[in-house]
């Protein structure tokens, strides 16, 4: 090959490369929004989330040949458009239907404001998170129409065979076909039970980021920051819903402390990591956050698990962190939310408070509903060795071991083990 071959060879491989790392941000912008007003404007999720899904496809190919566009957005929403269109004329049911949307207005990204933008894929997220659906089926049909994720990133974020997402997301859509599920956002006597369902998946959606089977500690940030993504639409278009504000700062919490948290793969605890490396940006965002939920003056849970994270932000170490509080705010909590993961949580703040051998009553209350959580099992562990039984300790967290396939985690529980710590 030629100098000047290999030149042009080497500049068309980078302008590809450059294309696709635009259309990966205009999808996790657009996407939601696009299958939004595509839903709103022919009725139908399933063609809607298809013809973005084939304009995504035409962009990686128009893109790399002929450059980016200069409304990206826009060149996405006319492509899924004339898509849909094409799908309707091909379905001789939707005929007369066709005759009525001849010619809708055009919708262009740039022109649309921020809150009309969060608007549009609101009612689309209650749409996927719809309690008719199973939690599965939520939590994959959201990744897909509002996230714009592949059937194969689904798969790896939710540990599930692909074929089963596949699935799941056909089926969901099939009944919010046949049911008639509304896209709309709920009205306010009925929106307090839907909207805890939708911050419930876009809350397992952050938790899906961390901790994969057979990686190390750090988080799929991608997925992760979804998640928070997701989190801030719903409290923009939903300024007065306290629980939107209070997931939002929980999640923002949570993203401060990655810095620390996962340091060259290795899982780093709470109580053991560098405070300075976590966000001041994003811990200011998460405590005004917080704050505007408190003024609306309706607690709830998610308000509740964020004012613990507080807790944990707001004290220089683990040793000064107000485990009185913390122990305090769980005792609301339970109120709103009795899991056994939640229980177990408090047996932590129990133990700081009123030593391990009462917390430790607390863990074994629990067994069995958590006898298969490997979390159950090192928290135990931690207690009983507190309580100088070294045996039995060493037995949890072999269990702990054996239950978890994360690699960062096996380290850490092999770790304490040798140390006897």
């Amino acid at each position: 090959m030629s100098a000047p071959d290999a030149a042009a060879r080497g500049s068309g491989e980078h302008r590809a490369a450059a294309s696709d790392l635009l259309l990966t941000r205009v999808v996790r912008e657009e996407y939601g929004r696009i299958v939004g007003a595509l839903t709103a404007w022919i009725g139908n999720l399933d063609i809607a989330e298809e013809a973005v899904a084939e304009a995504v496809e035409e962009a990686l190919r128009e893109w790399r040949s002929r450059g980016v566009p200069p409304n990206p957005g826009g060149w996405l929403t006319q492509a899924a458009r004339h898509n849909a269109l094409d799908r309707l004329r091909r379905e001789t049911r939707y005929r007369d239907k066709l005759t009525l949307l001849a010619g809708p207005p055009e919708v262009e990204p740039a022109a649309v404001a921020a809150d009309a933008d969060a608007d549009e894929r609101l009612p689309l997220l209650f749409g996927c998170c719809h309690p008719a659906l199973s939690p599965d089926a939520q939590l994959a049909l959201t990744l897909r129409a509002v996230c714009g994720l592949t059937t194969p990133q689904i798969a790896r974020a939710t540990f599930s065979p692909e074929a089963t997402v596949a699935q799941r997301i056909v089926r969901a859509k099939r009944k919010i076909g046949a049911a008639g599920i509304p896209l709309r956002i709920p009205e306010p006597a009925e929106r307090p039970e839907r909207l805890d369902i939708v911050l419930t998946v876009v809350s397992v959606m952050y938790s899906e980021a961390h901790l994969v089977a057979g990686g190390d500690a750090t988080a799929d940030r991608d997925l992760a920051d979804d998640a928070l993504w997701l989190a801030r639409v719903v409290a923009a278009a939903l300024p007065r819903e306290a629980e939107a504000q209070g997931l939002l700062a929980l999640l923002e919490f949570h993203r401060a402390r990655e810095p620390a948290r996962a340091v060259e793969g290795e899982l780093v605890l709470l109580g053991e990591q560098d405070r300075s490396r976590w966000d001041a940006a994003l811990l200011a965002d998460a405590r005004a956050a917080l704050e505007r939920a408190a003024r609306v003056r309706r607690p709830g849970r998610w308000q509740l698990h964020a004012a613990i994270a507080a807790c944990h932000a707001d004290a220089a170490d683990s040793a000064t962190t107000d485990w009185l509080q913390v122990l305090t705010l769980y005792d609301l909590l339970l109120r709103y939310d009795r899991s056994p993961v939640v229980r177990l949580n408090r047996a932590v703040a129990l133990a700081r408070v009123e030593g391990a051998a009462e917390a430790l009553a607390e863990v074994d209350a629990l067994a069995d509903r958590l006898a298969g959580y490997h979390l159950w099992h090192a928290v135990r562990a931690q207690l009983l060795r507190e309580l100088g039984r070294p045996d039995d300790a060493l037995a949890a967290d072999l269990h702990a071991l054996e239950l978890t396939a994360n690699d960062a985690e096996r380290r850490l529980l092999a770790s304490r083990m040798a140390d006897g710590r």
